[in-house]
């Protein structure tokens, strides 16, 4: 089963993730679309991820727009500031999320063009997704949508 939580703004990105149930099954993806700017979001998108993790499922995070920050050697300070209450940055939960089996981390694939950037600007194990790809892995019959 396949569930994708997607994330288009700051409260929507908290309560999407929280709301979607999960299974501890080995062919479980969650899908994670993540376009928040603000760090808050960023690391909650991150922790209700890595849980799902956790709980069996193989993560697949999808950085857009300013979320995509996250996926840079040079990120922001947003996305490499420890937050309370356990001072960790986005970042760093996600770097954590990357070396989990089954996992992928992504950006959009505008968002490079959009900075006029290629991916050596990209923390390495961080790839450029395929929209065809991702649109199979959002449209498959076994994936729920949440929003």
């Amino acid at each position: 089963m396949k569930t994708v939580c997607s994330a288009l703004g700051a409260a929507v990105t908290a309560l999407t993730l929280a709301a979607s149930p999960l299974q501890a099954e080995t062919d479980e993806t969650i899908v994670t679309i993540l376009t928040a700017p603000e760090a808050q979001t960023q690391l909650m998108a991150m922790v209700l991820t890595l849980n799902a993790a956790q709980q069996g499922a193989s993560p697949h995070v999808l950085l857009c727009g300013p979320a995509g920050d996250l996926a840079l050697r040079d990120a922001p300070a947003s996305a490499t500031t420890g937050q309370p209450p356990k001072d960790v940055s986005p970042q760093a939960l996600m770097t954590k999320i990357m070396g989990l089996p089954g996992a992928k981390v992504e950006v959009c694939a505008i968002y490079l063009p959009g900075r006029g950037d290629g991916p050596e600007v990209l923390i390495d194990g961080v790839g450029v997704a395929k929209p065809g790809e991702m649109a199979a892995a959002i449209r498959s019959a076994d994936t729920r949508m949440s929003f």
